[in-house]
């Protein structure tokens, strides 16, 4: 029965995909499986949910799932496949929410029972894929009291079974910046009365493929990435605009501070170099997601009374995930679910156009949180 349910919610969430801060259709099913559960929520936010369930205790713990999909046309042959053009779940965020909808039908029955003694916060969660909907909610909802905050992430890169931690830094910092550069157009024959915008953007590239040698730690892990980069207007003209951007992966939040702040060295020697003016600007992103050492032996106990297979990751991801917000408001633990099967042909993988998985493992979510929750029950 659980799995029939899990089957069926995952797969209309999958058909109807809603990119960040536009989760309405989303939030209003959300809304409609909690109604039929008889458990309340809030909405602080225009998307998204908080679920809460009471215990008779005052302690409280709180579990995530993230609800919007990505800008990506599918391409699986499936019965369920995206209706909707361009837009896709191909990061598994289908997966996490219908496994916090399992859980709350867990903790339910838990609570008409009269045995649930610790508090419960469901929070779906929207935007996390961009605009930081993690941070957008603790801003909005007064949570309190929270002994702990859980995650999980589905990981086509491990087999079904296997879930991944570890204690400390577990996925990195992500920040955006942007290099604009004005220059003085001339024609060719006369280019010494330009002021060349390809030489500065020369100049910055040279600059920031050093930065990583000379400027941070070497025994810690960084990228300063340039992704995209051009200038010039006309073949035979001196170029007046240059760009530049590209993106900053770190897990301490000095390294990021000393990047920056090279980069706006960088920025000024350019100006007086190249006789141009510079513009930088950084789009904040993610902090690095900080798993508690607590919180990580929680989650670690918990998973060990199921049948997954534990594993302690040596190095961090270097992608950037917004459940890193809720360490700011209460110790948080995250981990990543494995799903791939390969019998099956479920290998490829996140942010890709043939994302899928076999729901059963939704049921190993589900286990991992209510085992967490056994454990907190066991305090009181």
């Amino acid at each position: 029965m659980e799995l029939h349910y899990l089957t069926e919610t995952r797969r209309n969430l999958h058909q109807h995909p809603e990119l960040s801060m536009e989760e309405y259709q989303t939030t209003a099913f959300i809304k409609e499986q909690l109604d039929d559960m008889g458990v309340s929520y809030e909405s602080p936010l225009q998307t998204g949910v908080i679920a809460k369930i009471i215990g008779s205790s005052q302690q409280a713990v709180g579990f995530r799932a993230d609800i919007d999909a990505l800008p990506i046309h599918e391409d699986n042959d499936c019965s369920f496949r995206s209706t909707v053009d361009n837009v896709m779940h191909a990061c598994g965020h289908d997966g996490h929410t219908t496994i916090l909808l399992g859980f709350v039908r867990r903790v339910k029955r838990l609570a008409d029972s009269g045995q649930l003694k610790t508090t419960v916060y469901f929070i779906f969660q929207p935007s996390e894929e961009t605009m930081a909907g993690a941070n957008q909610l603790i801003q909005a909802y007064p949570f309190s009291q929270l002994k702990g905050i859980y995650g999980l992430h589905l990981m086509p890169d491990n087999d079904e079974g296997i879930i991944l931690s570890k204690p400390g830094p577990l996925t990195a910092s992500a920040t955006e910046y942007r290099f604009f550069i004005n220059g003085t157009s001339a024609h060719v024959a006369n280019k010494e009365q330009g002021h060349s915008a390809g030489e500065a953007l020369t100049f910055i590239l040279s600059q920031l493929s050093q930065l990583q040698h000379y400027h941070l730690p070497g025994l810690r892990q960084n990228i300063v990435h340039i992704g995209k980069f051009h200038a010039g207007e006309a073949i035979n003209t001196v170029p007046s605009t240059g760009y530049l951007e590209g993106t900053i992966r770190t897990f301490n939040m000095d390294d990021l501070a000393a990047v920056k702040q090279q980069m706006e060295q960088i920025r000024k020697a350019c100006e007086v170099i190249s006789n141009v003016s510079v513009e930088l600007k950084f789009a904040e992103g993610y902090p690095p997601t900080i798993v508690d050492d607590d919180c990580y032996e929680v989650m670690r106990q918990a998973a060990a009374t199921t049948d997954l297979v534990w594993i302690e990751k040596v190095d961090p991801y270097l992608f950037g995930e917004d459940f890193a917000f809720y360490s700011t408001i209460a110790p948080t633990a995250f981990a990543f679910l494995g799903c791939r099967n390969e019998d099956k042909g479920y290998t490829t993988g996140l942010h890709t156009s043939t994302f899928n998985f076999d729901e059963s493992v939704l049921v190993k979510g589900i286990d991992v949180f209510e085992a967490i929750l056994q454990r907190y029950e066991a305090t009181i």
